[in-house]
C-alpha cells in the first residue's frame, strides 16, 4: 500500500509538472509561430517599398527630367522623407502600446498616399516645369527637384521611414528576443529585391504605373490586415534591452558611423552603376538588375549577421565593427580591381540576356553590399540596444544617403573620375575605425589594395577600334562622351562606350534629317532641334536661308565635344544650344516654332522611351506655330516591330494627318521620319518646285539630292491611312504605360538582326497613295510618275538586302546590277539606281569592255529617256 501510494503521488506530481511545463511552453511556441508568420509581412513591406520607389522615380523623371541635377534632387528628396519619418516616428513607435496597430496604420498611410499620388504627382510635376522655365540655374533645379518629391511624397515616405522600427519591435515581441534587428533588416531588404525585379519585369510592363501602384497598395493592405488578423495573440511584454558595454561603440561615434556608412554605401552604388552603364546595355532592366544585386547583397549580409552576431553582447563591440569596416573597404576595392575587365565579361554575358546582366551585376555588387548589410545590421542592433528602437539608426543612415548623390556627382566624379572615385569611397570606411593599435592590422589589406590601385594607370572603358585613336573624352556624372577616330579616318561621337551619335561619315545623312522637314514646311522661320549629337543636323538646319535654329541637348559632355565636329564650310553663326532635358524644356517653353525636329533616340536606352510618348508628342504640338510641322526621327536599325507600331499609334492620336518618310535609301542605318502637321493640309508640288529653284535654297538642297520635287516626295512611305493600317490595334506608348521603355529586351535583340529587316517590313506592308499626299487638283500624270518612283525605290531596297555577303568589284556588279536594272525599269527617274549603274559601267570599261557594253545597253533599254548610257555607248563603242 505504501509503495502504491508513493507511486500514485509520483505520477500526480509528474502530471502537474508536465502541465506546468506545457503551460510555460505555450507562449514560447506561440512566439515562435508568430515570429515565423511575421517574416512574409516583413518581406512584403520591403517588396512594396521598392516597388513604390521604382514607380515614383520614373514618374518624377517625366516631370523633372533625366538630367543630372534633377535626378540628384529626386533621390535626395526621397531619402530625406525616409529620414524625417524615422526620426519623427521613433519615439511614438517605441512607446506604442501595440506595435502591430502602429505598423498597420503606417502601411495604410503608404497605400492610400500611393493612390493619391496617381493624380497628385503628374499635376505637381507639370506645375513645377512651368515655374522652372527652360533654363533654370543648377541650384534652382536641384532645390526644386528636391522639394517636389520631399513634399508630394512626404506622407508615404515618412510612413516608410517608420516601418522598419515597427517591424523590428513586432518581431522582437513575437520571438521574445532582443537581437532581431539585422534579421528584420535582411528580410525586409530581401523583399525589396523581389519588389525591384517583379515590379520592373512583370507589374509595370503588364499594368503600367497606375496598375502597379494599385497592386502595391494592395500589398500594403494585405500587410496591415495580416498583421492585425493573423497574429491574434495578445502583445507580449518586450524583453529588456541589452545593457551597453563600456567598451562598446556608442554616442557620437555611433551616430557618425551610421551617417558615414549611409553616405558611402549610396556613393559606391552610384559609382558602380555609372561604370556599368559604359559596358552593359543601359536599359531599364540593366538598372533593375544592378539595384537587385546591390539589395540582394545587403539582405544577405544582414541575415548572415543576424546569425553570426546575435550570440552574445561581446559581438557588438569595437572589434566586430573594425573587422566589418575593414572588410567592407576591401570588398569595395575588389570591385575597383574587377571593374576595368568587366567589359569583356559583359560582352560574353550579353548573349544570355538579362540573366547575363544579372550575373555581371552580382560580380560588381554582391560581396561589397553584403559587407555593407552586415555592417548596418551591427550598427542598427547597437542603436536598438541603446535607444530601444531602430528609428534613429534608419534616420541617421538615410540622412547620409540623401547627401550621397550630390556629393558623388558634384565632387567625387569631377575630382577623381568615376573609377578612381571608388578608392576614396572605400578608404572612407577605414577612417571610421576606432583609434586603437588593432586598427593598423585591420587597415593592412585594404591599405595595400588601395596603394596598388593608385599606382596603376587609370583604366579606360572606351573601346577604340584596331588602328583607331581616342581623340577626346569628357566624363560626367551621367555619361562619358568620347571622340574616336577609326582606322579609315572617320571620326565619330560615342556615348558610354556603346552608343554612336553620328560622325564625319554621316554628315550628309544628318543634313538631310534637318532638310526634309524644313522643305515640307512652306516657309519656315524658326526651328527647334531636340537632341544634338555631333551637331550636324542642327548645323544643317541653320544652312536653310531665313531659318533661325536652336538645339536642346541633355548632356553637357556631348556639347563640350561639338568643336571636334565643327564644319568650317558651314555659313552663319553657331546655333544656340541649351543643355536641358528635352521633355522638361518643351513643357516649360513658351515660344512657338515652325518646325520641331526630334533626333534619333535609341529606344532601348533607359529614359529614351519617354521621348516617344503620346504626352510628349502633345506637348510638342502645343509649341508649334500655325501651319507648323513636327518631325520625329526613328532609328529602324535599333527598333523592333511592336515598339514601332506602338509609337505610330500614339503619334496618330496626336497628329491624325501624320505621314511616314525615309531619310535615305541606306540599308545599314535606315531612318524613318514621322511627320506631323499641326493643322493638316495637302502638299503642293508646284510650291515645292519653286522653293527648290530659289537661288538661296538651291545651293543648300541640291548637294543633298533634293533637286526636283520627286527627289523629296520619293521618300514618302505612307499617309494616315497607310500608317494606321500598318500599326493596327494595340497599346500606345504613354507616360502611364511606357511600352517602349519596357520593350527594351526586344529592342536590344533587334540590334543583332540585319539592320534592314524592319525597313523591309515597313516597305512591304505600306502602300503609299498619292491621293493622301498631293492636293486633289494634281494631274494623274504626276501621281503615276510618283507611284512608279515608289515601286522603283522598294525594288532597289529589296535588291540591296538580297546581296549575298559583302561582294566587291566585279562580283558586286554582277550581283547588284540585275536588281538595279529592274528598279530602273519601274522608274527611269530613280537616280539612286541610275547613278550607281553608270558608275559600274564606267568601272568595267577598264577591265571588261564587253561586260561594260552589255550593261550600258541594259541601262539604255531600261531608261531610254535618259541619255548618259547612250552617250557612253557612242563615245566608247561607236554605237
Amino acid at each position: 500500500m505504501t509503495a502504491m501510494k508513493s507511486g500514485t503521488n509520483g505520477s500526480a506530481t509528474a502530471s502537474v509538472e508536465g502541465k506546468t511545463a506545457a503551460v510555460e511552453a505555450a507562449p514560447v511556441r506561440r512566439r515562435i509561430n508568430d515570429g515565423w508568420a511575421l517574416i512574409p509581412i516583413v518581406a512584403a513591406s520591403g517588396f512594396a517599398g521598392l516597388g513604390y520607389e521604382i514607380v515614383w522615380t520614373r514618374q518624377l523623371s517625366l516631370a523633372l527630367g533625366t538630367d543630372m541635377m534633377a535626378v540628384l534632387g529626386a533621390v535626395a528628396g526621397f531619402f530625406a522623407g525616409l529620414a524625417l519619418g524615422a526620426f519623427a516616428l521613433d519615439g511614438p513607435i517605441r512607446r506604442a502600446r501595440s506595435p502591430r496597430a502602429a505598423y498597420a496604420v503606417l502601411e495604410a498611410v503608404i497605400g492610400l498616399w500611393g493612390l493619391v499620388n496617381v493624380w497628385l504627382l503628374p499635376v505637381a510635376g507639370r506645375s513645377l516645369s512651368s515655374l522652372l522655365g527652360t533654363e533654370p540655374a543648377p541650384t534652382l533645379l536641384w532645390a526644386a527637384s528636391f522639394a517636389l518629391p520631399t513634399l508630394v511624397l512626404l506622407p508615404a515616405t515618412v510612413a516608410m521611414g517608420g516601418t522598419l522600427a515597427a517591424l523590428e519591435r513586432m518581431m522582437r515581441q513575437a520571438r521574445g528576443d532582443t537581437r532581431v534587428s539585422a534579421g528584420v533588416y535582411g528580410a525586409n531588404t530581401a523583399g525589396a529585391v523581389a519588389g525591384t525585379l517583379f515590379s520592373t519585369f512583370v507589374l509595370i510592363p503588364t499594368f503600367g504605373f497606375l496598375g502597379t501602384l494599385i497592386c502595391l497598395a494592395g500589398v500594403n493592405a494585405i500587410c496591415a490586415l495580416a498583421t492585425l488578423a493573423l497574429l491574434r495573440s495578445p502583445d507580449q511584454p518586450l524583453p529588456d534591452a541589452a545593457e551597453a558595454q563600456p567598451h562598446a561603440i556608442g554616442g557620437p561615434r555611433l551616430t557618425m558611423t551610421l551617417f558615414a556608412t549611409g553616405l558611402l554605401g549610396i556613393a559606391f552604388e552610384i559609382l558602380v552603376v555609372r561604370l556599368a552603364a559604359q559596358v552593359m546595355q543601359d536599359t531599364v532592366y540593366t538598372f533593375a538588375g544592378l539595384l537587385a544585386a546591390y539589395l540582394l547583397g545587403t539582405a544577405t549580409g544582414g541575415l548572415i549577421w543576424q546569425r553570426a552576431g546575435r550570440h552574445g553582447k561581446d559581438r557588438v563591440n569595437d572589434e566586430s565593427l573594425g573587422w566589418l569596416l575593414a572588410g567592407t573597404a576591401l570588398a569595395c576595392l575588389t570591385t575597383a580591381f574587377v571593374a576595368p575587365s568587366i567589359a569583356g565579361i559583359a560582352e560574353t554575358a550579353v548573349e544570355a540576356g538579362i540573366v547575363g546582366e544579372l550575373a555581371v551585376a552580382m560580380v560588381l555588387f554582391l560581396v561589397p553590399s553584403a559587407a555593407m548589410g552586415a555592417l548596418f545590421g551591427l550598427l542598427a542592433q547597437r542603436v536598438r540596444d541603446q535607444r530601444g528602437s531602430l528609428g534613429w539608426a534608419v534616420g541617421i543612415n538615410s540622412v547620409g544617403a540623401s547627401l550621397a548623390p550630390l556629393l558623388t556627382a558634384q565632387f567625387l566624379i569631377p575630382t577623381f573620375g568615376t573609377w578612381t572615385a571608388l578608392i576614396p569611397v572605400a578608404l572612407g570606411y577605414l577612417f571610421l575605425l576606432p583609434l586603437r593599435r588593432s586598427a593598423l592590422m585591420w587597415c593592412a589589406a585594404p591599405g595595400i589594395a588601395a596603394f596598388v590601385l593608385c599606382v596603376r594607370p587609370t583604366p579606360s572603358l572606351i573601346r577604340v577600334p584596331p588602328g583607331g585613336a581616342l581623340l577626346a573624352a569628357r566624363e560626367g556624372p551621367m555619361v562619358t562622351a568620347s571622340v574616336v577616330d577609326d582606322a579609315s579616318g572617320a571620326r565619330y561621337l560615342e556615348v558610354n562606350g556603346r552608343f554612336r551619335m553620328g560622325g564625319t561619315s554621316s554628315i550628309r545623312s544628318d543634313y538631310r534629317q534637318a532638310m526634309l522637314p524644313l522643305l515640307l514646311h512652306p516657309a519656315p522661320h524658326r526651328a527647334l532641334f531636340l537632341g544634338v549629337g555631333t551637331g550636324a543636323t542642327l548645323v544643317g538646319g541653320s544652312q536653310m536661308p531665313g531659318v533661325s535654329v536652336r538645339g536642346v541637348e541633355l548632356s553637357r559632355e556631348v556639347v563640350d565635344l561639338l568643336p571636334w565636329f565643327a564644319n568650317p564650310a558651314a555659313a552663319g553663326p553657331a546655333p544656340r544650344i541649351t543643355v536641358a532635358d528635352a521633355r522638361r524644356y518643351v513643357a516649360a517653353d513658351t515660344d512657338r516654332y515652325d518646325v520641331i525636329v526630334a533626333d534619333l533616340f535609341h529606344p532601348a536606352l533607359d529614359g529614351s522611351g519617354a521621348l516617344y510618348t503620346i504626352e510628349h508628342f502633345d506637348a510638342v504640338k502645343r509649341r508649334l506655330a500655325p501651319g507648323g510641322v513636327f518631325c520625329q526621327w526613328l532609328p529602324l536599325y535599333q527598333l523592333d516591330l511592336p515598339s514601332l507600331r506602338a509609337i505610330i499609334r500614339g503619334f496618330l492620336d496626336i497628329y491624325p494627318e501624320g505621314s511616314a518618310w525615309l531619310n535615305h535609301y541606306s540599308l545599314r542605318t535606315p531612318m524613318l521620319a514621322l511627320i506631323g502637321p499641326r493643322d493638316g493640309g495637302d502638299l503642293d508640288p508646284d510650291a515645292l518646285a519653286a522653293r527648290l529653284r530659289d537661288p538661296q535654297v538651291r545651293p543648300v538642297a541640291r548637294p543633298l539630292g533634293f533637286e526636283a520635287p520627286i527627289d523629296l516626295l520619293g521618300q514618302y512611305l505612307g499617309g494616315p491611312r497607310a500608317l494606321a493600317a500598318f500599326a493596327g490595334e494595340g497599346p500606345r506608348n504613354t507616360d502611364d504605360y511606357p511600352y517602349v521603355t519596357f520593350d527594351a529586351r526586344r529592342n536590344v535583340r533587334a540590334l543583332t538582326a540585319p539592320p534592314w529587316s524592319l525597313l523591309l517590313a515597313v516597305t512591304r506592308a505600306m502602300r503609299p497613295d498619292p491621293a493622301e499626299l498631293l492636293a486633289a487638283s494634281r494631274p494623274d500624270a504626276f501621281s503615276a510618275r510618283l507611284s512608279a518612283y515608289w515601286r522603283a525605290r522598294d525594288r532597289f531596297l529589296e535588291a540591296g538586302a538580297a546581296l549575298p555577303g559583302d561582294p566587291r568589284g566585279a562580283a558586286l556588279i554582277a550581283a547588284a546590277s540585275p536588281g538595279l536594272i529592274e528598279a530602273l525599269r519601274s522608274s527611269s527617274e530613280f537616280d539612286p539606281a541610275y547613278g550607281p549603274l553608270i558608275g559600274m559601267a564606267k568601272s568595267l570599261l577598264a577591265s571588261d569592255r564587253a561586260a561594260a557594253a552589255r550593261l550600258l545597253h541594259e541601262i539604255n533599254d531600261a531608261a531610254p529617256s535618259r541619255g548618259e548610257a547612250r552617250e557612253l555607248l557612242a563615245r566608247e563603242f561607236g554605237q
